[in-house]
Order: structure tokens, then C-alpha cells, then sequence
């Protein structure tokens, strides 16, 4: 399954984000993992999430789906994977990158058995259309 957050600057996307996530922690059988491109709200999250930050802006979203398949192959036990912030952690995304990506996400969901929740930053209006429908 995949959900996603979207909406501008300041409507309190994060906060629900981590509140999901905070919730899934305490809950889920197995692991959660949170993805972010800074370490501010490492400490808002439940110790049973395991926080990922990742140490660079990557210049495209293959290189963000290898970074979460490395993650996939590390631990057979995660259940659900939470990222902060698309736009931040990829350099520059199109919607057609949007699209890819989704599409690539649904794949690896259904075959690993991991539900994916993600903020994306902007007008969901403007969101590809093979991404609408995991709009939350």
C-alpha cells in the first residue's frame, strides 16, 4: 500500500506524518523505518522507528528507490516505510519522476509486503495522475 501527503509549505504535513509513524511504531509486529534528509524531528519519533537520515540530496529518484531496496534487503521484517519530504531528498523531480517512482513503489510494496507513506511537497492538484489515488 502506498499513501501520500501532499500539500504547500506549512499545512502540517510532518506533524501527521510523524504521527503516523508513531503510531505504527507502537503497533506494528514488525519493523518501522523513517526516512528524512535532516535529523530535526529524530526525537519526535517512538525508539521502535528507525530513523534514517540520508547524508545527501540525490540527483534522482532511481538513486532514492536503490537507497530504499538497500534498506528492503537488510531486514526482511520491515512492514512499513515513512519518508519525509521527496522533494528534499531528490534534487530534481518531475512529474513524470513522481509517476515512475509511485509506480515503482507499488511494485516493491506488493512484493515485499511493505507499505510505503510519503510527503510530497506542492499542490496535490499537480500530482501525476497515477498519483492521486494514494492521496490521503
Amino acid at each position: 500500500m502506498i499513501q501520500i501527503i501532499s500539500g504547500e509549505k506549512g499545512v502540517g504535513k510532518t506533524k501527521k506524518l510523524i504521527a503516523m509513524a508513531n503510531e505504527a511504531g507502537k503497533t506494528c509486529n514488525g519493523h518501522v523505518v523513517f526516512i528524512d534528509d535532516d535529523n530535526r524531528h529524530m526525537y519526535d519519533l517512538h525508539y521502535n522507528i528507525r530513523f534514517v537520515k540520508t547524508n545527501f540530496q540525490m540527483d534522482d529518484q532511481k538513486i532514492l528507490f536503490g537507497f530504499i531496496c538497500g534498506i528492503l534487503s537488510q531486514d526482511s521484517d520491515i512492514e512499513q516505510i515513512y519518508i519525509d519530504g521527496l522533494h528534499n531528498i531528490v534534487k530534481n523531480l518531475s512529474n513524470d519522476d513522481i509517476a515512475e517512482f509511485v509506480k515503482e513503489l507499488e511494485k516493491i510494496s506488493t512484493s515485499e509486503n511493505v507499505d510505503f507513506k510519503l510527503i510530497i511537497s506542492g499542490n496535490p492538484d499537480a500530482l501525476p495522475e497515477s498519483a492521486k489515488q494514494y492521496l490521503i
